[in-house]
């Protein structure tokens, strides 16, 4: 098995402990890290967009947070119950100066969102986040500690 598992931009990984996800680069894109605290089962999604509706063809369900975070929950649940799933959520920031400066427009703003509402519909309670602001994040999951960490900047590291 191995120790580290590297998720990628449009990507998940599911593993258990004494595993360990990380993914970088979580600019406007936010990763969100799904676990059962009991089992230490868990999975990490890096998303890049917050909604698969607006494009037409084949989409990449690793993505879009309407199709991966509930295709990563139904693979979760296939390991551990569902109903003991708990998230921490890291990223989603305004990465470019726009002009129009509204919510429409800040797509990490936007990513932010989906991944809340659908974590509530999945019925999945956020337990921490680090979201927001102009810097891109690094974020790192040990399921054996179930400890997250985010880094930014390559110097400050927060846990969640």
């Amino acid at each position: 098995m191995e120790k580290e598992l590297k998720v990628g931009i449009s990507d998940y990984k599911i593993g258990e402990a004494p595993q360990s996800l990380f993914t970088i680069g979580l600019g406007s894109c936010v990763g969100i890290a799904i676990y059962d605290p009991t089992t230490r089962v868990g999975g990490l999604s890096h998303i890049m967009l917050p909604d698969s509706s607006v494009f037409n063809g084949e989409k990449k369900i690793e993505k879009f947070a309407d199709l991966a975070i509930p295709h990563m929950v139904s693979e979760l649940a296939k390991r551990t119950p569902k109903r003991r799933l708990v998230a921490k959520i890291a990223g989603g920031s305004s990465m470019f100066k726009n002009s129009l400066n509204t919510p429409q427009a800040n797509i990490g703003l936007r990513n932010v969102a989906a991944v809340e509402t659908i974590l509530k519909q999945q019925g999945i309670p956020i337990l921490a986040n680090h979201t927001g602001g102009s810097m891109g994040r690094s974020m790192f999951f040990d399921l054996h500690t179930l400890q997250v960490k985010v880094r930014m900047g390559n110097r400050e590291i927060f846990d969640l």
